[in-house]
């Protein structure tokens, strides 16, 4: 198993913009979420094992800021030609098995994942009331094998911090996963001659 670490965009940037269909074909855009105490960004799919080993506490943390009043989505953007497991139709099983509460979404074109430089699965990113990142970076510790047990514990620390007014906790640590399946020609830093 490859890993890849998160890019780790800058702090302050603005959420991108991002309009896709759910598991139930509704389109789902930034928009939406305005109004939200913060916003939670996971790009995330059904094969990945990093995110088959946190799955459960994706679905705790959903649960628990949904209803504190942070927006939730996750988009997946692999490449569904090439990892069928990941694709829509999947998504949507996946959505019930994993008891997600949130927007699944799915990133057919890659856009979404190049504009946030989603580089691994899971990769986390959190937004202020102004759609500015204020977090980015790992759930937690807990790894594949690692024995370290899934608690959230970095991701829960920032959410917390926001939603109360302080600081967001340093250092922020890089996500680690499966890389974006990246359709052929789509990569990023990949520019048409």
């Amino acid at each position: 198993m490859v890993s890849t670490s998160s890019t780790m965009m800058p702090l302050g940037s603005h959420a991108p913009e991002f309009s896709l269909p759910d598991t139930q074909g509704n389109t789902i855009a930034l928009s939406d979420f305005s109004g939200a105490e913060a916003l939670l960004v996971m790009f995330i799919c059904n094969h990945c094992p990093y995110v088959k080993h946190v799955r459960a506490e994706i679905a705790a943390i959903g649960d628990t800021y949904q209803e504190k009043g942070v927006g939730v989505v996750a988009i997946m953007s692999n490449d569904a030609d090439k990892y069928p497991e990941d694709a829509p139709e999947k998504m949507a099983q996946e959505l019930l098995d994993a008891g997600y509460t949130f927007p699944y979404l799915y990133d057919g074109d890659q856009t979404a994942a190049k504009a946030f430089g989603a580089a691994c699965t899971p990769d986390f990113f959190v937004f202020d009331r102004e759609l500015r990142l204020a977090y980015r970076g790992r759930l937690d510790g807990s790894r594949p094998g690692n024995g370290l047990p899934v608690t959230g514990a970095d991701l829960r620390a920032a959410l917390d911090a926001l939603l109360s007014g302080r600081p967001v906790p340093e250092p922020q640590l890089p996500s680690m996963g499966c890389n974006i399946k990246w359709k052929p020609g789509n990569e990023p830093g990949y520019f048409a001659v």
